[in-house]
């Protein structure tokens, strides 16, 4: 939401010149025009939050999917000291820093649809979370940092085993497709029997190491939330995930950002299906309409509404 009213505005202003329905948003808006709304928004969302989060999120938003690693947090010292305040010299001061965070281009492989779902148990406290974390990495920094080394090896063999996938669809389209499509229909333990070539198998290879090495994420996120204090994958969640990733199709279960009760996602194979939502219901986890897309910030026109009220604010004259 930060980033969305971050760039209509700017845009509107004339300040940058966002991208249409159906183009990427390097395909009309330069860099540096990105790169504002990225700067603008991060020091937006520092200022409302009160804190110096890791930005994942409205860089995200900005630039599209990617592989992200964070800005250095003085990049926003003058956003968080005047909490608002002095906001000329906040914006001249953001925009001419070297913002030093890193994104590489990433996105699901084709034919996986992410399903978003709210547990609807009043959400967790982000801050409270990550403080409590940061005080274990104080009092047990041994522990906290093989436990964090042991993720982050996690995280890496995840992200090959996604983009090893994208490279096969790429190399092997009907095979990709077709193993694919036959798995959607069933449990991760018979994905191995209809694989019919060498193609298949290797694809069926990548799928299982990449639902491995998530269940490891899990159990080191499960390990790290025990040590803190704090429910990072409350037990509920996990009783609702480990029954997710047992169904038919499904790759993925778990819950995104820094855990908690906010909400959980999961990432099926083939076509979008109401499996997953339909059980998801019934344990009192509402789905949400959202869906993937790996685009950054850029103009809609898909909803008639919008029209109406790009047409209302279009009259209206701003002195």
């Amino acid at each position: 939401m930060t980033t969305s009213v971050v760039a209509a505005l700017l845009h509107y202003l004339g300040a940058v010149n966002l991208s249409g329905p159906g183009q990427s948003s390097s395909d009309s808006a330069n860099g540096r025009d990105l790169d504002l709304v990225h700067a603008i928004a991060q020091s937006a969302h520092c200022i409302a939050q009160g804190k110096i989060g890791s930005g994942f999120d409205v860089s995200a938003a900005v630039y599209g999917s990617q592989r992200y690693t964070r800005f250095s947090p003085e990049i926003l010292f003058s956003a968080q000291v005047t909490g608002g305040t002095c906001l000329p010299f906040v914006v001249s001061d953001i925009i001419t820093q070297r913002w030093d965070h890193e994104k590489a281009q990433f996105s699901l492989p084709p034919l996986m649809t992410l399903l978003l779902g709210e547990p609807g148990t009043g959400g967790s406290s982000t801050p409270s979370m990550v403080g409590s974390v940061k005080q274990w990495q104080k009092s047990d920094p041994q522990k906290s940092k093989d436990t964090w080394s042991k993720l982050g090896i996690a995280n890496s063999v995840l992200e090959n085993q996604l983009r090893n996938l994208n490279k096969l669809s790429e190399d092997h389209w009907e095979a990709y497709e077709s193993i694919v499509r036959s798995c959607s229909h069933l449990m991760f333990r018979k994905w191995p029997e209809v694989a019919t070539d060498q193609h298949q198998e290797l694809i069926v290879r990548s799928l299982l190491a990449a639902r491995d090495a998530f269940l490891e994420i899990r159990c080191h996120m499960r390990e790290m939330g025990v040590a803190a204090g704090v429910p990072i994958e409350p037990e509920s969640q996990t009783q609702l995930l480990d029954s997710t990733m047992n169904m038919e199709g499904v790759l993925l279960a778990g819950i995104p950002g820094a855990g908690g009760f906010d909400a959980v996602f999961s990432v099926k194979l083939g076509d979008s299906s109401d499996a997953v939502a339909n059980a998801w219901s019934s344990a009192g986890v509402l789905p949400l309409l959202v869906r993937e897309d790996r685009r950054g910030v850029s103009l809609e026109d898909g909803d008639p509404r919008a029209r109406e009220v790009s047409a209302a604010v279009s009259s209206i004259q701003i002195n």
